[in-house]
């Protein structure tokens, strides 16, 4: 059994089946592709790097333009078509729940997820949230980068476990994240791309985690030896908004 607050990490086995049949059935397989009707925004983290700004406003309620950041997914993610948000909270957190209510008057429900005294990390978040996202696959967004993404294009293939949102390298992380080739993310590339903090879940990539603090990274690469990571290049506007200075910017331009 793992222990708490991890998960079993160990490189699936391969598939049945020969890989050149598994890429003929790519076309096919696209067709029946699923939409979300779920999401999460994540919104937990101190935002230290934000401070002093983020010693009494939690990063996501900071605004650009006058609205705040993850008021702009909560709208974003309504004209998509989601019925149900959950968000976790840590820092701050009661200042967002204020904020945003019950999602009644974005025409849709939102619910909150405790972390509580400290943040669970990223996957660790996602794993206590799963009774309110689950059945079927699950968008999750970072409630601290800016974006005009259409989530209502978002859909991943029925033998995948995540679908990755990459968009090109910003000036402040060159050396990108992961590859892609194929439609499939890859853990180690030649030429990489940044995620963006927007991607879909089935359930199933959290199979051997238990409630607790642990990351993502692990989860991903795990997918990714497995071959049941997709990914696509994003290449509209997005910020990783991170420093005082990239939100004034971004309130400049």
């Amino acid at each position: 059994m793992p222990r708490l607050g991890a998960c079993l990490t160990h490189d699936a086995p391969a598939r049945d089946g020969d890989h050149e049949s598994d890429r003929l059935l790519g076309a096919r397989l696209s067709t029946l592709s699923e939409r979300p009707r779920a999401a999460m925004i994540l919104a937990a983290g101190r935002g230290a790097r934000m401070r002093p700004l983020t010693d009494t406003i939690p990063k996501p309620l900071l605004r650009v333009r006058g609205r705040p950041l993850i008021e702009r997914h909560v709208m974003g993610l309504a004209l998509a078509g989601i019925t149900r948000i959950v968000i976790n909270l840590a820092w701050l957190g009661p200042q967002i729940s204020e904020y945003l209510g019950d999602g009644a008057r974005y025409g849709l429900s939102i619910v909150y997820s405790e972390e509580r005294p400290r943040a669970l990390e990223t996957a660790g978040g996602i794993f206590r949230a799963l009774p309110h996202l689950t059945p079927g696959p699950f968008a999750v967004v970072n409630g601290d980068i800016y974006t005009d993404f259409p989530f209502e294009t978002l859909q991943i293939a029925p033998d995948r476990e995540a679908h990755l949102v990459l968009v090109p390298n910003p000036p402040q992380h060159p050396e990108g994240d992961f590859g892609l080739e194929r439609g499939l993310a890859l853990a180690t590339a030649e030429h990489r791309h940044t995620f963006s903090g927007i991607a879909l879940y089935r359930p199933e990539f959290f199979a051997g985690c238990a409630d607790g603090e642990f990351p993502l990274k692990p989860l991903l690469l795990r997918c990714m030896a497995a071959e049941r990571c997709s990914a696509q290049v994003y290449p509209g506007r997005w910020e990783d908004v991170g420093t005082p200075q990239r939100l004034a910017a971004l309130n400049e331009d």
